[in-house]
């Protein structure tokens, strides 16, 4: 199999994520507690060990302030439903991923939230002075991705950051196609909440999630999950201090393992390493597509605005066939549709039926590209 989706989740994952897993699986794989017996307490380091790699990686204020989550959606959600209140009004943007939009939707649908829904330019881009003419006194939260999961698009978020803490708001920024792959620094990008998965260029297992509370948030956000904690069991609600705030539930340690054994693998690659060896790939899928007939691709054309990431789609045959051929065919693994993003697919006109979506990985090559383009020349061959 040619795996081609790793924006949905990356594959094969670095040898050592696999190494961690089952080392920890069959030697540590205790309820983490701060008291009790010696596994229990090696499994509450292993998370503690987490959250200080996580918080000098990322540049937090502190190591209490990463808060574990079931995934990027889990994280996205505690951001979004713990600190709205009833009437506040919230920017986002069309190039969102449902993980974003629906709970920005259902809170505005129940008459809880206002929402204003930024649209990009045609590449993408979002327009910093578009967010600041959305702004209104009522608003609390500018919500957005860091990068289009449908074209790559990476956004201004300094300067989307800057106007958002002059004005003394909120900013959540969706990392999940970033995060491994740019570098971000929560404190110069004046990012109050960060949230992403860890399954993709973070190469973590699935079930994995991160959500990063600054300061300025942290007054605000209520949690939406509350129970056990593995410390103090006397309250009666759940206990206020940070990460326990916002962890109630036997966290996945084993997860977490798996995922700072995939930090070692981005720490000594290198983000922008990473990054550079994707988009040279798509680099090389979009100019070929652009010289065989039928083909459309989607995106800027500036490989520096982009993470790895690319959307096309051909005049004749549907994105959900192509994609089907693809992988039926040729065992070639690609993502054809709407990718959870609906709002992007209506601006740039392929809604309902999608885009086919090629996102290469760490250990993807050219010459697997080659085969790719090969296979489209031979399934669009006469038409």
């Amino acid at each position: 199999m040619i795996y081609l989706d790793n924006a949905a989740t990356s594959y094969p994952k670095p040898p050592t994520v696999y190494e961690a897993l089952d080392h920890f699986a069959r030697h540590e794989l205790a309820n983490p507690g701060r008291a009790g017996h010696k596994m229990a307490l090696a499994a509450e380091r292993t998370l503690d060990n987490a959250r200080h790699r996580l918080n000098r990686f990322f540049n937090g204020r502190s190591p209490e302030r990463w808060i574990f989550t079931l995934n990027g959606t889990d994280a996205l959600n505690i951001a979004i439903k713990g600190v709205l209140r009833d009437g506040d009004h919230v920017v986002t943007t069309n190039v969102e991923h449902n993980s974003v939009s629906r709970p920005l939707v259902a809170l505005a649908e129940a008459g809880r939230i206002t929402l204003t829904r930024v649209s990009a330019q045609a590449d993408g881009r979002v327009d910093p002075a578009a967010i600041e003419a959305a702004l209104t006194p009522r608003t609390r939260l500018v919500a957005m991705t860091h990068a289009s999961n449908v074209l790559g698009t990476i956004q201004p978020i300094a300067e989307i950051g800057r106007l958002v803490r002059h004005r003394d708001l909120l900013f959540l920024v969706d990392a999940a196609q970033t995060a491994g792959v740019v570098p971000i620094d929560v404190q110069a990008l004046c990012i109050d909440l960060l949230a992403f998965p860890g399954h993709k260029a973070m190469f973590g297992p699935t079930g994995t999630g991160v959500l990063y509370v600054g300061p300025r948030a942290e007054s605000l956000i209520r949690p939406w999950r509350e129970g056990g904690t593995g410390g103090d069991s006397s309250s009666p609600t759940q206990p206020r201090e940070l990460p326990y705030y916002l962890e109630g539930g036997t966290p996945n340690v084993l997860g977490i393992a798996g995922l700072i054994a995939g930090l070692d693998f981005v720490e000594e690659r290198g983000p922008d390493h990473l990054r550079q060896h994707e988009v040279s790939l798509c680099e090389q899928v979009r100019h070929a597509l652009l010289d065989m007939p039928g083909f459309q691709v989607f995106g800027p054309a500036d490989p520096s605005l982009r993470v790895g990431t690319l959307s096309f789609r051909h005049e004749s045959i549907p994105a959900g066939d192509l994609g089907a051929i693809l992988d039926q065919s040729f065992d070639i693994a690609v993502r054809p549709g709407l990718h959870c993003a609906p709002y992007i697919h209506k601006a740039i006109g392929t809604y309902p039926e999608g885009t086919v979506r090629v996102s290469p990985g760490p250990f993807t090559t050219p010459e697997q590209i080659d085969r790719l383009l090969a296979a489209l020349r031979e399934i669009t061959a006469g038409m």
